[in-house]
């Protein structure tokens, strides 16, 4: 397939725009990366994602889906030769969008509420938040994994990319507010996991630097903590 066939609009820091990038380099598709402009919207994104005019979006065939998680369930349905990203068990699927639909819902809007909190209590409440939901992973990561390298069992799968697309945003409030908020003791299982799912080879070379996040987070607060999910 020629690389022009699949292409997709996003953003560098943008943690919704990592999973398409993931999904297709666990199923080994060539795509072209065109990023957006911080700030603006190119005439491509505003045509391809009329209705919520935001990244990221996939365009395959010249055909445009949008939505990051309904994305990599589409790059899993169309590449099915590669890895599966989704479990064959129909319970094991639905259990899977679950916990995906609980980070995008309950999890990362605290996280992102962390760049630009309202005063120490606020801070202290969100740091709370954050913490529970990492707790609350922590446990299914053990009943999910089996005893294996990812949520998805052996190999990388469609929770694995939702929730580890935001470790590099993690690390980033980690550092802003000097605090460890997924380490060794509180959470061992997930910090293996952290440190298995950043050196794997279709995520290592698209993982942002963390302190180039920390720039965008001083720079963009606002704009960050407003962003809905995608």
């Amino acid at each position: 397939m020629a690389k022009t066939d699949v292409k997709v609009l996003g953003s560098w820091p943008s943690a919704f725009s990592m999973r398409p990038r993931i999904a297709l380099n666990l199923k080994s598709v060539e795509y072209e990366f065109l990023e957006e402009k911080s700030g603006s919207k190119s005439p491509l994104l505003l045509q391809s994602n009329p209705v919520y005019k935001k990244i990221p979006v996939l365009i395959h065939q010249d055909k445009p889906i949008c939505e990051s998680l309904i994305i990599v369930q589409y790059v899993d349905e169309v590449w099915a030769s590669g890895p599966s990203l989704l479990p064959s068990d129909p319970y094991d699927r639905a259990l899977a969008r679950f916990w995906a639909a609980y980070i995008d819902d309950k999890w990362v809007p605290s996280l992102q509420r962390l760049v630009h909190p309202q005063g120490e209590e606020g801070k202290a409440e969100l740091m709370m938040q954050v913490a529970d939901g990492l707790a609350l992973l922590e446990d299914v990561f053990g009943k999910c994994s089996n005893g294996k390298a990812f949520f998805g069992g052996d190999k990388i799968g469609y929770v694995d990319i939702a929730f580890g697309s935001f470790l590099g945003w993690l690390k980033t409030m980690e550092k802003m507010n000097n605090v460890n908020l997924l380490d060794a003791v509180k959470t061992p299982k997930l910090f293996g996991w952290a440190e298995r799912f950043c050196s794997h080879g279709a995520v290592k070379g698209i993982m942002p630097e963390t302190d180039k996040l920390v720039e965008i987070a001083e720079m963009l607060p606002t704009r960050f903590t407003k962003a809905p999910a995608s």
